[in-house]
C-alpha cells in the first residue's frame, strides 16, 4: 500500500508546491495607492505646466521627482519608503503599468506620424535628421567612452554603454516640437512642416538604432554576428511591416469594421496588433517599443481605422497611462545624489554635449538641405527637445542593466532641461522666419482643401435596384475616385422570401475596377460595367436580405460612410413625389451627405457612344446662389469636368419682384447684378483651382424657367444642384425650383444634400 501511495503523495506535494498565490492584500493596496498618488500629482503639475505654456510632460516628470527620495523621501522618509517600498515584486507591479504607458504612448505617436509628410519633405528632412543623429551620436559615443567607471554598471561593457549613451543623445521629442508649433500656429508653415518631418524621421531612425543597440545590450557583447542579427531583425521587421504588414493591417481593420463595427472594436484590434508586434520585435532581440511604434504608423494610414478609436486611445494614454509612466520614471531620480560634486559636474557636461551635438547637427543638416540661417537655428532649437522619448530610452536602459541610478538621473535631467529650453528658443528663432510667395499660395490651397467637400469623401455607399439612374451615378462616382482614393460599396437590398429569415451578407472584395463574385445580382453587375476606377480604389459588393429595403440601406449607411449616391428610382413612385418612397426615406434620414441622380434620358440617349458605353459629358451647368450647398455642387462639377474635359457654366439668376423693389428701393437692378457677378466669379476661381474650365452667366427672370431654357439652348449634358433637404408631407423636398428642374430638365440632374439634421451651410 505504501508503495502505491508514495508516488501519489509525491505528485500531490509537487502540485501544491506549484500553486500560484494570488496577489496579496497589502500588495494590492499599495499599488492602488501608488497609482492614485502618482496620477493625481502628475496631472496636477502637468496642468500647471500647460498654464505657463510649457509641455505637460515636464510637470509629470517632476511629480515623480517630488514623490521620490528627492523631496518626499527627504521630508518624510519612513512614509515614502512605506508607500514606495524598495521591493522587487512591488516595483514589478508598477513597472507593468509603466510599460503599458510606454507602448501606448508609442502607438499614439505612430498614429500621428505622417509618412506622406516625410516623403514630401524627404530630402531636407532626411538631411536634417541625419545631421541631428550623426553628430550627437558621435559626440555621445565619445562622452560614453571617457566617463568615469563609477557611472557604468559594468566597466567591461563600456562600448555597449557608450553606444547606448550615443543613442540617447540622438533622440528628439516630436510631441514637444509639435505642441510648440501648434501653439504658435506654425504647424502648416513650410518651416513647421520641415521641422515636424525631420523630427518624425529622427524618431523613426532613432527607434531602429535603439533596437539594434538594445539587441547588443541584451546579448552582453559586441561582435559582428550579434550586430548583424540585431540589424537584420530590424530590417526584416520593417520590410515586412511596410509591405505585407500594411495590407494585413488594412484587411484586419476593414474586416473588423465590416463584421463588428464601432470604435471599441477598432481600438481592440489595434491594441491586439500593437501588443503582438511588440512581442514579435522583442522575440527578434530588438526593442518591443519599435513594434508598437510601427503598428501605430500603419493603423494611422489605414482608411478604415476609426478616428474615434484613435482619440479614445489618446485620451486613455494622456489621461492615465503616460502620466503614470513619466511620474514612475521620476521616482528613480535622486536629486540629492545629483548634487554630489562629481555627479553634478558630469551631469552638466552631459547636458552641454547633448545640446551642442543636437543643435550643431540639425543646423548643419538644415544648411546643406537649403534652409536659411534662422531656419537652421529654429531646427536646432526644436530638435534639441528630448522630452518623452528620452525618458523611454532611459527606462529601457535601466531595464537592460546598462544604466545605473546616477546615469539614469542625469539622462532624465537632460530630458527635462532640453524640453524647457525648446519652446522659448523655437519661438524666438521662428519669429525671424518670413513666408515666401510660394508658401502663401500653398497655405491658401490647403485652406481650400480643408473646406473641401470632395476631399472629405473616403467611403461611398451606392444602393442599387438597377436602371439608368444608378448606372449614370456609377459613371459620376468613377470621376470623383480620381480625386481621392475611395472605398465604394455597391449595395443590393433584397426582400426576404421568409419574413423571419435573418439578414444574410454576401461580401466580395477586390482592388481595382472589377469585382468577381458569383453572388452578385444583375443590378450590381450592370453598375460594375460603368465603373472606371483608378487602381487604388477599393470596390466591394454586398447583398442583404430583410423585410424593409430602406432599413437595410440606412443600417449600412450608419457604418461610417461619407456619401450615399443613389439613383432616383422610378418604381413605386407616389403621386406628387420626386422619387420612390425608398429613395425619399434614405435622403431624409441619411447620416451622411447624399447625391441623388436622375437621368431624364430617353432609351436611345443612355449610351450614345457604343464603343465605351458611357454617357458623354461635355457641358455641366451649376445654378448657384453662393451658399455652401452651391459650393459643394461647384466642387463636384469641377472635379468631374477635370476628368472629362467638360466645360462648367455657373449660373446665377437675378429675380426681384415689384414688391421687393418697393421694400428695398435703395437698391437697383444694377447693384443686385453686381452681387450676382461676385458670387459666380468667386466660385469660378474655386472651380478653376480644381483644374476645370469654368464659365459664368448671369440670367434675369424666374430662376427655374431660365435655368431650364439655358440647359436646352446650350445643350447642357448634366445639371448639378446643391440643396438642403426639407420634409413636406413625409417626402423629400428640395424647394419648388429644384423640384421643377429635377422633373423637367432635358438632361441628367444630380442633387447633393447634407446629412439629415446637419447644421452646416
Amino acid at each position: 500500500m505504501n508503495l502505491l501511495l508514495n508516488p501519489l503523495l509525491a505528485a500531490s506535494a509537487v502540485a501544491n508546491k506549484g500553486l500560484i498565490k494570488p496577489l496579496g492584500k497589502e500588495q494590492l493596496l499599495l499599488v492602488l495607492v501608488e497609482l492614485a498618488l502618482l496620477l493625481l500629482v502628475a496631472r496636477a503639475l502637468g496642468e500647471v505646466m500647460r498654464r505657463i505654456q510649457l509641455p505637460p510632460v515636464i510637470g509629470e516628470l517632476l511629480a515623480g521627482v517630488l514623490l521620490g527620495p528627492s523631496v518626499f523621501g527627504w521630508i518624510l522618509p519612513d512614509l515614502q519608503r512605506h508607500i514606495f517600498p524598495q521591493s522587487q515584486s512591488q516595483s514589478d507591479l508598477l513597472s507593468v503599468v509603466s510599460w503599458l504607458g510606454v507602448l501606448f504612448l508609442l502607438v499614439v505617436t505612430g498614429l500621428e506620424t505622417d509618412l506622406n509628410l516625410i516623403v514630401r519633405k524627404g530630402k531636407t528632412a532626411l538631411l536634417i535628421s541625419l545631421g541631428g543623429i550623426v553628430v550627437p551620436f558621435v559626440t555621445g559615443l565619445g562622452l560614453g567612452w571617457f566617463l568615469p567607471e563609477n557611472f557604468l554598471v559594468n566597466p567591461a561593457q563600456r562600448l555597449i554603454f557608450s553606444l547606448f549613451i550615443a543613442t540617447a543623445m540622438s533622440i528628439s521629442a516630436v510631441p514637444v516640437i509639435a505642441k510648440v508649433l501648434i501653439d504658435l500656429k506654425l504647424l502648416r508653415r513650410d518651416i513647421g512642416q520641415v521641422t515636424l518631418a525631420a523630427g518624425m524621421t529622427d524618431d523613426t531612425l532613432g527607434w531602429i538604432l535603439l533596437s539594434v543597440v538594445s539587441g547588443l545590450a541584451s546579448s552582453g557583447k559586441f561582435d559582428f554576428p550579434t550586430l548583424l542579427k540585431s540589424i537584420g531583425g530590424a530590417v526584416i521587421f520593417l520590410g515586412f511591416a511596410f509591405t505585407l504588414g500594411r495590407s494585413l493591417m488594412a484587411w484586419t481593420l476593414r474586416w473588423v469594421d465590416d463584421y463588428i463595427g464601432g470604435a471599441t472594436a477598432s481600438l481592440s484590434a489595434l491594441l491586439v496588433l500593437a501588443l503582438g508586434a511588440a512581442a514579435f520585435t522583442h522575440t527578434l532581440g530588438i526593442e518591443a517599443a519599435l513594434g508598437a511604434f510601427v503598428t501605430g504608423i500603419l493603423a494611422g494610414h489605414s482608411p478604415r481605422f476609426s478616428r474615434e478609436a484613435g482619440l479614445t486611445l489618446e485620451l486613455i494614454t494622456s489621461g492615465f497611462l503616460a502620466p503614470i509612466f513619466f511620474a514612475a520614471a521620476g521616482l528613480k531620480v535622486d536629486l540629492l545624489k545629483m548634487l554630489a560634486p562629481e555627479t553634478l559636474v558630469i551631469g552638466l557636461i552631459v547636458l552641454a554635449i547633448a545640446c551642442f551635438g543636437k543643435f550643431t547637427g540639425a543646423y548643419i543638416g538644415s544648411r546643406i538641405g537649403g534652409l536659411r540661417h534662422w531656419e537652421g537655428i529654429a531646427m536646432g532649437s526644436g530638435m534639441n527637445a528630448r522630452g518623452a522619448m528620452e525618458i523611454i530610452v532611459a527606462t529601457i536602459g535601466v531595464s537592460l542593466g546598462v544604466l545605473n541610478p546616477q546615469m539614469y538621473s542625469i539622462i532624465v535631467m537632460v530630458a527635462i532641461v532640453t524640453s524647457l529650453m525648446a519652446p522659448p528658443l523655437l519661438r524666438w528663432a521662428l519669429s525671424h522666419v518670413s513666408m515666401s510667395e510660394e508658401e502663401v499660395q500653398r497655405l491658401e490651397q490647403e485652406d481650400l482643401a480643408s473646406r473641401s467637400f470632395v476631399k472629405r469623401i473616403r467611403r461611398v455607399l451606392m444602393p442599387t435596384q438597377g436602371g439608368p439612374n444608378i448606372t449614370l451615378a456609377a459613371q459620376l462616382i468613377s470621376y470623383l475616385a480620381h480625386q481621392n482614393p475611395l472605398e465604394v460599396m455597391v449595395f443590393f437590398a433584397k426582400n426576404a422570401e421568409n419574413p423571419k429569415q435573418n439578414s444574410v451578407n454576401a461580401v466580395a472584395t477586390a482592388v481595382a475596377n472589377v469585382v468577381k463574385s458569383s453572388t452578385t445580382e444583375p443590378a450590381i453587375t450592370a453598375v460594375e460595367k460603368e465603373f472606371n476606377f483608378p487602381d487604388d480604389t477599393l470596390l466591394q459588393t454586398k447583398v442583404e436580405l430583410g423585410n424593409n429595403k430602406a432599413d437595410l440601406i440606412l443600417q449600412e449607411a450608419s457604418r461610417g460612410y461619407d456619401l450615399i449616391i443613389i439613383g432616383a428610382t422610378e418604381r413605386q413612385r407616389t403621386r406628387g413625389a420626386l422619387f420612390s418612397l425608398l429613395v425619399d426615406r434614405v435622403v431624409q434620414e441619411a447620416p451622411c451627405a447624399t447625391m441623388v441622380v436622375k437621368s431624364n434620358l430617353l432609351p436611345h440617349q443612355e449610351s450614345p457612344n457604343q464603343a465605351d458605353n458611357k454617357y458623354q459629358i461635355s457641358h455641366i451647368l451649376v445654378p448657384t446662389v453662393g451658399n455652401e450647398y452651391s459650393q459643394h455642387a461647384v466642387e463636384v462639377a469641377s472635379t468631374i469636368a477635370a476628368q472629362t474635359g467638360a466645360i462648367v457654366t455657373l449660373v446665377n439668376v437675378v429675380h426681384r419682384s415689384q414688391q421687393e423693389f418697393i421694400l428695398f428701393e435703395e437698391q437697383t437692378m444694377s447693384s443686385v447684378t453686381d452681387i450676382a457677378c461676385q458670387i459666380v466669379s468667386h466660385q469660378a476661381e474655386f472651380g478653376r483651382g480644381l483644374g476645370a474650365i469654368v464659365k459664368t452667366a448671369i440670367l434675369t427672370g424666374i430662376p427655374e424657367i431660365e435655368i431650364l431654357k439655358f440647359a436646352r439652348n446650350r445643350k447642357v449634358d448634366l445639371i448639378i444642384l446643391g440643396s438642403s433637404i426639407r420634409t413636406v408631407s413625409g417626402r423629400a423636398f428640395f424647394g419648388h425650383r429644384a423640384d421643377a428642374i429635377l422633373n423637367k430638365a432635358p438632361c441628367p440632374v444630380a442633387v447633393i444634400t447634407p446629412p439629415a439634421n446637419s447644421n452646416y451651410g
